[in-house]
């Protein structure tokens, strides 16, 4: 892929993606090292949100792991490819599928061996609870497969927590921390794969725990997110947030309800609403009925925004030039640029 493409194609999502955001907040580059083979490990809640904001953020070049589904026609295996993501393959996809990993885990040690970037998400599926789960040995099986090629390489693992206030609504508000490196190859001991395993996903599990908001009581979730909605706690600070829940953690559950800070139902997002109503309206009664996930909510959401809402603009500009002039059509679409912008980051709630 040329370095300019790429650049663009990064600039443009960047760009978008802080329009969409009223707030974004990134932590803990300086963990990151620049010229060394570095694995990526961040809980996921938002599917492809969760890899654009990383992707765009963390000053490498990564590749990324996708489930092998989307790899669908010639033209999207081009596109995936050109954008260095690599497919992974699962056993919902078929169990005779499986046997395709093992190029695949040859190709990521080659890329680590390059001393280039991957990234993955080590628990292996996306949720919008607050809570780190149980972890794929997937990475782990990379992280080995790397060692018996290149036995003397060592790779820097950096878990990333991803904290939104609420993920699927808008606009919304993350904090994306790096955490501190970790060495991979000091915990891998050759004539036990397993407890290498084990020790590296433990190892990588606890960090996440401290980079993200984990409630680790199934039983005690809805009593505990309720208690923290309650509290009004910022999602954006997950230590002040985590010592909150284990003071939760031995209360007896109880009826209190969530409340949602993010209640919009107010004059500014009924303007907001009026002064983009034909592009709002395709949302909600087309596209938003279709996404077949909450947790795929902000991505639709996003893509929808930085795919639609240029032409959305540029209709508007060439109407109001026919009946108008290009003089006011103009000063109309900046005045509305600037004050959807206004309502992102300051006026809707």
């Amino acid at each position: 892929m040329s370095g300019f493409t790429y650049s663009l194609v990064k600039s443009i999502i960047k760009t978008g993606l802080y329009g969409y955001h009223k707030k974004i907040m990134v932590s803990g580059l300086e963990n990151i090292p620049k010229n060394k083979p570095v694995m990526f490990l961040p809980n996921h809640q938002s599917a492809l949100i969760d890899v654009l904001l990383i992707a765009t953020d963390c000053n490498r070049k990564p590749f990324f792991l996708t489930r092998s589904d989307v790899f669908k026609g010639k033209l999207l295996k081009r596109i995936f490819s050109y954008f260095q993501m690599l497919p992974i393959y699962r056993m919902r996809d078929g169990r005779d599928t499986l046997s395709n990993n093992d190029a695949i885990f040859n190709s990521c040690a080659d890329i680590l061996y390059r001393g280039e970037a991957l990234l993955l998400f080590p628990e292996a599926n996306h949720n919008l609870r607050r809570r780190v789960r149980p972890l794929s040995k997937g990475f782990t099986r990379i992280l080995i497969r790397t060692f018996e090629r290149y036995p003397d390489l060592d790779v820097t693992l950096i878990p990333v927590g991803l904290n939104y206030k609420h993920a699927d609504q808008f606009p919304d508000e993350v904090a994306i921390i790096y955490g501190k490196p970790i060495s991979a190859k000091s915990m891998y001991n050759a004539s036990d794969l397993n407890m290498t395993s084990r020790t590296i996903k433990n190892r990588v599990s606890l960090s996440l725990k401290q980079l993200t908001t984990h409630i680790p009581s199934v039983d005690k979730y809805e009593h505990i997110i309720n208690r923290l909605s309650s509290d009004k706690v910022d999602f954006l600070n997950p230590v002040a947030v985590n010592k909150k829940v284990e003071l939760y953690a031995d209360e007896v559950a109880d009826d209190f309800k969530s409340i949602n800070e993010i209640n919009n139902r107010n004059g500014l997002r009924w303007m907001f609403t009026l002064l983009n109503f034909p592009f709002i309206m395709v949302w909600r009664k087309w596209l938003k009925p279709k996404v077949p996930e909450n947790e795929f909510m902000g991505t639709f959401r996003f893509a929808y925004t930085l795919l639609i809402y240029p032409i959305y603009l540029l209709l508007l500009f060439v109407v109001l030039s026919i009946f108008l002039s290009s003089k006011v059509a103009l000063l109309v679409s900046v005045i509305l640029i600037i004050l959807n912008v206004w309502f992102v980051k300051k006026g809707l709630r």
